[in-house]
């Protein structure tokens, strides 16, 4: 008797990867409380954005993510409020303000970067390189077409 192997169709392929990356997402949400306590993976994501830039505005962040200006405000006050990030007068616009990782948020940035890269490895240790090196291309593709 000859077994065939069936083929997912493309929408079951589609379902399985929405279905993973929501997971992926999930658990990133999940981790974030660990990686500095009281900061929301949405702040930290910011205060990540402020530490590779070297700061911006407000309104780059809100941009950036694709967020209303009140929840961006929120966030940059719970930063504030854990010491995380600094306010500077923009020397463009003396109006506006630039917002800066302040030292605590620097590390605070250095040690989840850490967490996290050990995470990845732990849970791709037993992946074999040229796995690795597929699994990158796909994420840049599929980020790229953002």
């Amino acid at each position: 008797m000859d077994a065939t192997v069936r083929t997912p169709t493309s929408e079951e392929t589609l379902q399985s990867i929405q279905r993973e990356l929501t997971a992926f997402a999930r658990r990133s949400r999940s981790r974030a409380g660990g990686l500095y306590p009281g900061m929301p993976l949405v702040a930290y994501s910011m205060l990540t954005v402020m530490t590779e830039r070297g700061g911006c505005r407000a309104t780059d962040l809100a941009t950036y993510f694709m967020l209303d200006k009140s929840t961006v405000s929120r966030q940059v006050g719970a930063l504030e409020k854990l010491g995380l990030v600094v306010r500077e007068t923009d020397p463009a616009d003396h109006r506006g303000q630039i917002l800066r990782p302040s030292a605590a948020g620097h590390r605070a940035v250095e040690q989840a970067n850490e967490q996290r890269r050990l995470a990845f490895l732990e849970r791709l240790a037993d992946w074999a390189d040229e796995d690795l090196r597929q699994f990158r291309r796909c994420l840049e593709r599929y980020n790229a077409a953002a």
